[in-house]
């Protein structure tokens, strides 16, 4: 099995079933064999994203105060629904 492949495309964001298909094997079998690349390839991708967005952030233009709303929603568990913290 070509582990380093699984990792590699799990950092691109391609679903497992894709890679199943470009290995040959199941999906049982992926999980069970490759747990930790898909992890970190997971991982990879997530901090990615996150660089990407965070440099979206940094802007001073619409695009910057979305991104900086997604990020107190996605990652703080920040709502506008919420009741203003106490203190």
């Amino acid at each position: 099995m070509q582990r380093r492949l699984v990792q590699v495309l799990a950092a691109q964001g391609v679903p497992q079933r894709e890679i199943c298909r470009v290995l040959d094997i199941s999906a049982k079998t992926l999980r069970k064999r490759c747990r930790r690349e898909l992890n970190v390839g997971a991982a990879k991708l997530e901090a990615a994203l996150i660089g990407h967005l965070l440099r979206l952030a940094a802007g001073d233009d619409d695009v910057a105060l979305r991104a900086i709303i997604y990020l107190l929603r996605c990652r703080f568990g920040w709502s506008r629904y919420a009741p203003p913290p106490c203190g």
